[in-house]
């Protein structure tokens, strides 16, 4: 570490080796010296040994941390004792020789510092990538498993289609004589039920013709249940909003349903007419 040498190691200049460093070297014995103001006048102390337990223990988080507590050793020393004392002239001369040598060591803390943030962007750059491809790779998983499923129930959906027996004609009027009682947005859904069977049908053209007797088993099993859970849903609605009756909504829900009358009613005159001779 940069600042090892420049405190403790054996460098050009080591502050811990200096002649008077001495009395900075381990806690002030405050006790022993019978200073019994010294905590009132100091608020944090701090020695050498302490900080070179620290920089073992790796407490601190950068150089610039260090210095500040190795300037924190001569300040104190400097606030406490007189300015006339030797401990006093010792620290201001060792804090002046630190702040020299420290100056000419900064390029070298800037540049490791700028090192450090480089490699720890790179670092969080590969761990946003790894999260992401983690991501991508959960979300095609998922995917898949909800294809799957989706293909399970349509092959489940048709087998039961096939042990069903078939809509009667009776059915299919009574069929379509609900789709016209659903709410517009009901409506919406239920002709996209038709419409994902018929690629052809045009779920949301402002005229459409319902052929219910075109309809595939599968289609019509679909929209007898899709039409009762509605109906049930829309009664319940109904009867806890009698009050909230939205003039515009009910114009547009008339609207739609004769439009759906008139949809199946249309088909079922052109089946009736016979082709001329």
């Amino acid at each position: 570490m940069l600042m090892r040498c420049f405190v403790h190691g054996h460098a050009e200049f080591c502050i811990t080796q200096h002649k008077w460093a001495w009395p900075f070297m381990q806690p002030v014995d405050v006790k022993g010296l019978g200073l019994d103001d010294y905590y009132e006048v100091i608020d944090k102390p701090m020695d050498f040994s302490t900080i070179k337990k620290q920089m073992e223990a790796k407490e601190y988080k950068n150089v610039r941390e260090i210095c500040t507590d190795v300037r924190l050793v001569f300040k104190n020393a400097m606030k406490y004792n007189d300015e006339r004392s030797d401990v006093h002239v010792m620290a201001k001369t060792l804090l002046a020789k630190f702040e020299e040598k420290w100056l000419q060591l900064l390029p070298k803390v800037t540049e490791e510092e700028k090192r450090r943030e480089e490699e720890e962007a790179e670092a969080q750059l590969d761990m946003q990538l790894a999260q992401d491809a983690a991501h991508a790779k959960m979300a095609r998983d998922t995917s898949n498993e909800l294809y799957e499923v989706d293909v399970h129930l349509d092959e489940l959906r048709e087998m039961l289609v096939q042990k069903c027996r078939k809509t009667s004609t009776e059915e299919k009027r009574k069929l379509g004589a609900a789709l016209t009682r659903l709410s517009p947005e009901d409506l919406g859904k239920a002709l996209e039920i038709v419409a994902q069977s018929n690629t052809g049908f045009q779920a949301t053209a402002e005229e459409v013709e319902l052929d219910m007797d075109a309809q595939s088993e599968s289609t019509l099993w679909r929209l007898k249940f899709f039409v009762k859970d509605a109906l049930k849903s829309q009664g319940n609605n109904n009867n806890n909003d009698n009050n909230k009756i939205n003039n515009n909504s009910g114009t547009n829900n008339n609207k739609r349903k004769r439009e759906i009358c008139d949809a199946i009613a249309k088909t079922a005159k052109k089946k009736k007419q016979k082709p001329s001779a």
